[in-house]
């Protein structure tokens, strides 16, 4: 592969560097944080995260030595991240264990049929990242927090706390950042992982109701009948 489009693990030093290229790079920790200013955002990127850093955009960086990152130089940016107004973005579930893939096999051999493929699926995932271009800094631990486990209860006063905010302000700034309520948030998410497992896995509606955080099988096949107008059954392999 060209030096552009490209993937490569990278590590960096604890003293703080500062430079720019004329291409665009994604950052993402495999394991490790990075302290990295880059335009407005200034602050430490860790596994989980993932940072975009702009063709000609000068940036401050330094990480402990012993730190990996999966970097991904590009020629453009996938509208998610280019039209995003911070650098910083909440690397999903899947995406985050695919780095890790990459990072065993970028290690393990030299296969550029291998890694041209790796990398197109690599975009694949990137572009599907939300971007939370109006997400308040303080709901970040939240939405992770939500992601990481969709069969925990996630009560509102529990979410409030992680975002250090009363409840009467997590559910305003909550509702002004995702213009949605956190419980309808929540839904969604929960809605979106049944349909994937029922669509991809032989697991029965029960284990699967289960795993998205409902106990009672008749109260997830009602709310997933009205989220997609379908129940469950239609979806399952």
């Amino acid at each position: 592969m060209s030096h552009l489009n490209r993937l490569s693990i990278r590590a960096y030093t604890s003293q703080t560097r500062s430079h720019y290229h004329e291409y665009h790079q994604l950052v993402l920790p495999l394991h490790g944080t990075i302290d990295i200013k880059v335009g407005d955002y200034h602050g430490k990127i860790s596994p989980g995260d993932g940072v975009t850093i702009p063709a000609g955009e000068r940036h401050d960086f330094r990480a402990h030595e012993q730190a990996r990152f999966l970097v991904a130089d590009l020629d453009q940016l996938p509208d998610n991240l280019r039209d995003a107004t911070s650098a910083k973005f909440i690397v999903s579930p899947p995406l985050l264990a695919y780095c890790q893939y990459l990072g065993v096999q970028l290690a393990h051999q030299v296969n550029p049929a291998l890694e041209q493929a790796s990398f197109e699926l690599f975009c694949l995932l990137v572009a599907e990242q939300t971007s939370h271009q109006k997400l308040d800094p303080r709901l970040e631990p939240v939405i992770e927090a939500i992601a990481g486990d969709l069969s925990a209860e996630h009560s509102l006063s529990t979410l409030a706390s992680l975002a250090c905010l009363s409840l009467t302000q997590f559910k305003k700034v909550f509702k002004a950042s995702t213009g949605m309520t956190a419980q309808q948030y929540i839904t969604r998410q929960r809605m979106e992982k049944a349909k994937a497992l029922l669509t991809h896995s032989d697991l029965p509606v029960r284990l699967v109701a289960e795993q998205v955080g409902y106990q009672d099988l008749s109260a997830f096949s009602r709310r997933f009948s009205r989220h997609y107008g379908q129940p469950p059954s239609a979806f399952s392999t």
